[in-house]
């Protein structure tokens, strides 16, 4: 094996590495349970049928391709199969960024594992993947067809069937379409000022080639349009991303639809690649393209206003970065006299002690692997954070009544109690403002809640342990505790 192969695989090995840990979260639950339900019943689930709050309500989620496989492979291999699934993705949208990489593999994969701990915040076993990968994909064909003319972008409208029918992200494919439409519009800015008589003199006719791109671009944009119509939502499904967006309770109370917190020393690596970006455009005496100033301040901004964006820039802010540190990176090391190409030729014993090298790397990745497969492991760590004791009692006792519960926990509930819908979880387009502003009226005991609760019928409450709510139940006659432990608390209405 060659020297350039080894490198490439240490980086994405290195990617996996990171990639293969506990990833099932809150709403990892509900994505199964509602998998679950389309493999027994072989029909797309389009209405509620888990909540008491919504129940019988249309329920569109763009996710059934996903979904599916999820259950199965959560079903056949357990949660350590939906570890190994996300680290398989994570991996293979960098496989995709290194394509769209400029410089030599060194520099490559610095670039890579930077991009890798910037997108790590939000690494989940949830359909979100989906929208990682194909925007991974799309920047890759879209960069060949701006810089290198490989004219590859028919597959765009083919995978964007894929997207559409696997997460709401799929508008994230026609943002980047947009840069790269933006981009060949303004190269033919001349062409057309020429045709309106308001070029400038002794300019000449310019090259009607310019157009190409253009022309190319928009096909291939209304073909994108046909393709995201092409699931069971129809065209409706072009409004979803944006009344999902316009939920003003998504972005006030929902952690990843708020700001990064940068104390958090996993975002940093956020504000390392920004700055870095930021610093090395400006040393570079490359001119900055307009489709490189695009992609970076447009995902900057989607990152900055949402965490669960900062994934996105972590994809687009490499491609830029590389392109104009290469040759700073490049001057660099001449002057210093550092030697950064790699030997592709190489003698018979160095490709294999490369090749051994890679044996052991692989080892190493598949040992990463192996520790957070074992079911006992992640169950460990669900106690961590779930009410998975509470929920047994609950099954074991089965006391009569709807439950309010947590929001945090209402994906987990779907899920390991069936029997007992949920108040809320984490389907925010499904319950919209005004269950979540109800549901924030009871976990805060504002004026009114016990209305709330008359109103749904509520008998029982799980809540976290020393929350507001448990607090202010402890000082109510009306209200019996019935468990306890150090992360929930079950009460019933006497």
């Amino acid at each position: 094996m060659s020297m350039r192969r080894l490198v490439f695989w240490i980086a994405l090995l290195a990617v996996f590495a990171m990639a293969a840990r506990i990833s099932v979260d809150t709403d990892t639950w509900w994505h199964l349970r509602a998998g679950k339900w389309m493999v027994e019943n072989k029909a797309i689930l389009s209405t509620d049928i888990f909540s008491y709050t919504r129940f019988g309500e249309a329920w569109n989620y763009p996710g059934w391709l996903v979904e599916i496989p999820m259950y199965i492979i959560y079903h056949r291999l357990g949660a350590g199969g939906l570890n190994l699934w996300t680290a398989g993705m994570v991996t293979l949208a960098f496989v995709f960024i290194w394509q769209a990489l400029s410089g030599g593999e060194f520099f490559r994969a610095f670039i890579v594992i930077l991009g890798a701990a910037t997108s790590g915040i939000y690494w989940a076993a949830r359909p979100y993947l989906v929208t990682f990968v194909m925007a991974a994909l799309f920047l890759w064909l879209l960069e060949d067809f701006r810089w290198r003319r490989k004219d590859r972008l028919i597959l765009l409208p083919l995978m964007m069937v894929i997207w559409a029918n696997s997460h709401g992200g799929f508008v994230v494919g026609f943002m980047l379409w947009g840069v790269y439409l933006a981009a060949a519009l303004f190269c033919a800015v001349p062409y057309f000022a020429h045709l309106l008589g308001i070029s400038k003199p002794g300019s000449g006719s310019p090259n009607v080639g310019r157009l190409q791109p253009l022309r190319r671009l928009a096909i291939i944009g209304a073909l994108l349009l046909l393709s995201a119509c092409l699931t069971p939502l129809g065209p409706r499904l072009l409004i979803y991303p944006f009344a999902t967006v316009g939920i003003g309770a998504l972005r006030d109370y929902i952690q990843e639809w708020q700001s990064p917190d940068f104390h958090n020393l996993a975002v940093q690596p956020f504000a390392w690649l920004l700055l870095l970006t930021l610093g090395v455009v400006g040393a570079s005496r490359r001119r900055l393209a307009l489709s490189d100033f695009l992609l970076v301040a447009g995902f900057a901004y989607m990152g900055l206003l949402a965490g669960r964006n900062v994934a996105l820039f972590a994809l687009v802010a490499p491609v830029v970065l590389s392109r104009y540190a290469h040759p700073l990176f490049v001057s660099i090391t001449r002057w210093l006299g550092v030697r950064t190409t790699v030997d592709t030729s190489g003698t018979p014993f160095q490709k294999r002690v490369n090749s051994g090298i890679l044996l052991l790397l692989i080892a190493a990745a598949g040992l990463k692997a192996a520790s957070i497969f074992p079911q006992s492991i992640n169950e460990r760590a669900f106690r961590e954070t779930l009410p998975v004791d509470a929920v047994h009692y609950l099954a074991e006792v089965s006391p009569p009544g709807r439950i309010f519960n947590s929001y945090n926990w209402g994906g987990y509930q779907i899920w390991a109690l069936p029997e007992y819908p949920v108040f809320i979880d984490g389907r925010t387009d499904l319950y919209n403002d005004e269950i979540i502003s109800q549901w924030l009226q009871v976990a805060r005991a504002e004026t009114g809640w016990e209305g709330v609760l008359e109103r749904y019928q509520v008998n029982l409450i799980l809540i976290e342990n020393r929350s507001l709510l448990d607090r202010v139940l402890s000082q109510r006659l009306d209200w019996q505790e019935l468990y306890r432990d150090e992360l929930a608390v079950i009460y019933y209405r006497r």
